[in-house]
């Protein structure tokens, strides 16, 4: 991504103007930088933790409270990745979020983009749902089984987001697409810059069996941990900045990323015979008609 800032002619000064008014971003591409250097804390600092070497980030949940932290600044574009180990052994009614949110208080109009990471009891698998929410509008979650323990080592959760498609990835492997379709129920119509987050918390009336299993206290904490934080995308900046945004040089914005690669539809096609144990798209009894987004074909 190149910028510019126009201080020559009147014509171009106002052209200048009104690109950074469309796009106030800068590109920004970063790997393995510190927490301090990324992230703030949302709740419970004391259920926060590092490793020595501040390499390693731990959230805690306990009976009084759980943990979150978020990024310092907001992202419009790009690639978010983020390694992570789950709780393990008896999870039940504990949930771990990775998201990206327009807003840090989650108004009624935000936009966002969830995976959640759904405990068990000792022995039964992870579920994975993610969830996609336009205007304040969700409802669109799907869940997977994962082909991997997540609570035995790191592993990578990453999201790629362009005008074309948003692509869900875990370890590089796609897990869902959604597609633009230009529709104002679609989430690609004035996209909104987002943070980052990530919490642990407990979700025991819905999480686990529909809330059939409760969270066993006795084995409080609950800890997840977290490493490698890693961006290639815009870091949405203030409008006095007079920044020009292009995004031609940017791989994740380039036509290769624009729809799956014949590697990945292969990777997809798996995941879906295989892995998928949720699909609001058919959900009959919830929807009397699926969601328009729904008839977009994700290989196109």
């Amino acid at each position: 991504m190149e910028s510019r800032v126009f201080q020559m002619a009147i014509p171009l000064f106002i052209a200048s103007l009104m690109a950074a008014i469309l796009s106030p971003s800068i590109a920004v591409s970063l790997s393995k930088a510190s927490f301090e250097d990324n992230f703030d804390i949302m709740f419970s600092e004391s259920n926060f933790k590092t490793s020595k070497d501040g390499e390693i980030w731990y959230l805690s949940l306990d009976k009084v409270t759980g943990c979150g932290f978020q990024t310092k600044h907001k992202y419009r574009f790009g690639w978010f990745s983020m390694k992570l180990k789950l709780v393990g052994g008896d999870s039940a009614g504990v949930v771990t979020a990775y998201y990206m949110c327009t807003d840090v208080d989650a108004s009624p109009t935000r936009d966002e983009l969830d995976f959640e990471f759904l405990g068990n009891r000792t022995g039964e698998p992870y579920l994975i749902q993610t969830n996609v929410y336009k205007n304040g509008t969700g409802g669109r979650e799907m869940r997977h089984v994962l082909w991997f323990d997540p609570t035995e080592e790191y592993h990578t959760y990453s999201v790629l987001w362009n005008d074309h498609q948003i692509v869900f990835f875990v370890d590089r492997v796609p897990i869902r697409v959604y597609k633009n379709n230009g529709k104002p129920n679609n989430f690609f119509p004035n996209e909104k810059p987002m943070y980052l987050f990530s919490s642990i918390w407990n979700a025991d009336d819905w999480a686990t069996r529909g809330g059939l299993e409760k969270t066993d206290w006795k084995k409080a904490p609950f800890v997840s941990s977290y490493k490698d934080f890693s961006v290639d995308g815009c870091q949405w900046k203030d409008l006095t900045l007079l920044v020009f945004l292009t995004t031609t040089k940017n791989w994740w914005d380039q036509k290769p990323s624009w729809h799956l690669t014949d590697s990945q539809k292969k990777d997809y096609a798996w995941v879906k015979r295989n892995l998928v144990i949720y699909d609001y798209c058919e959900d009959a009894e919830r929807y009397d008609a699926p969601m328009e987004e729904c008839s977009l074909n994700p290989f196109d």
